[in-house]
């Protein structure tokens, strides 16, 4: 079982925590976590793109000129995809891209992603994350003391937390709660940010 450092907001330790292996300590899974990565960046696409087909663009239906003796090549429609204006061939229209995945092998990718950020040292237990008003500037302090200069994601259980409104603010932090770790999100952050009283939650959730 995974043993780490719990820090408070000055970035001195005041003890340490087992993380659960169930989460923390599993092998990795690359193919795993590139088709979660895949299934999220797919399911993210609005699929709005559009275009005319030949039969949605402007202009008559009637044969431009006759079939023969014309010296001209043949043509049947003003909308045909060879000429200006005409209709797109096989162009796009609005779609879902989105796909699923199993739960337990997504619940797997997660956990793989969780492993190697601890591997690499990137994750950071703090006894609690807290401010005392919802200001950016606060939360970007207590980052600071903690020593984080990159992305970074923090866990917050309470939607209504003044870390969850002061963090929207900030470019380079996501908070999220528990229920809503994702590998995606994982990955592109450089360090993770739980407090202590949230990893039970997290266990429970991804385990």
């Amino acid at each position: 079982m995974p043993i780490v450092d719990v820090v408070d907001s000055k970035k001195k330790k005041v003890g340490s925590v087992d993380l659960p292996d169930e989460v923390f300590g599993c092998k990795p899974h690359g193919s795993l976590v590139h088709e979660a990565v895949v299934m999220q960046r797919a399911c993210d696409r609005q699929g709005t793109a559009s275009t005319l087909r030949r039969g949605e663009v402007s202009g008559s239906g009637k044969k431009p000129w006759k079939q023969k003796h014309t010296g001209r090549a043949r043509a049947g429609s003003l909308r045909s995809p060879v000429w200006r204006h005409g209709g797109t061939v096989f162009g796009p229209k609005p779609r879902s891209y989105a796909f699923g995945m199993p739960k337990k092998k997504y619940r797997a990718a997660l956990q793989s992603v969780l492993s190697a950020k601890l591997s690499e040292g990137n994750v950071v237990v703090v006894s609690e994350l807290s401010i005392a008003e919802a200001k950016t500037k606060l939360l970007a302090n207590v980052l600071a003391q903690l020593g984080i200069t990159g992305t970074a994601l923090l866990v917050v259980a309470d939607p209504n937390s003044h870390v969850m409104q002061a963090g929207k603010n900030l470019s380079c932090v996501t908070v999220l709660r528990p229920e809503e770790l994702n590998v995606y999100d994982v990955l592109r952050c450089h360090s993770l940010v739980i407090p202590q009283g949230e990893l039970e939650r997290v266990k429970e959730v991804w385990s």
